[in-house]
């Protein structure tokens, strides 16, 4: 078989709504991303967010192991102060490779509560705690 006739794996799906108790939540996965990965997956978030109304998405961020430079730093906080009006909950999990003075940066720029959680059902048990 030719190289081009090859099958490939699908590429993985970075952004996609799941449901948790009961509660719709957008996933967003910059796991084990490049920082040219996270700038593009940054990117395409809005498409996801502001076709919701106002005040109603749920988010979960999965950094772990991602890797960022100045461009997808900047590209991130653009796109959280972009969303602002229609993010209602986010929560962050494996942001040990975020550089803790972005974190502060971003919470700050977007005006936004931004809580870090150890795990995965941590976050998605306070996201949808009332």
């Amino acid at each position: 078989m030719r190289q081009d006739q090859m099958k490939t794996e699908p590429p993985v799906q970075r952004i996609r709504w799941i449901w948790f108790r009961g509660t719709e939540i957008l996933q967003v996965d910059f796991s084990h991303c490049t920082a040219e990965q996270v700038q593009k997956v940054a990117q395409e978030v809005p498409d996801y967010v502001t076709v919701r109304p106002r005040g109603s998405v749920i988010v979960i961020t999965d950094f772990s192991g991602a890797s960022f430079n100045k461009d997808a730093l900047r590209t991130m906080k653009e796109t959280a102060v972009f969303d602002k009006p229609f993010v209602k909950k986010s929560a962050f999990i494996g942001a040990q490779t975020l550089p803790h003075q972005f974190y502060e940066d971003l919470k700050i720029f977007s005006r936004r509560v931004l809580p870090i959680f150890e795990s995965r059902e941590e976050a998605l048990e306070w996201l949808v705690a009332p």
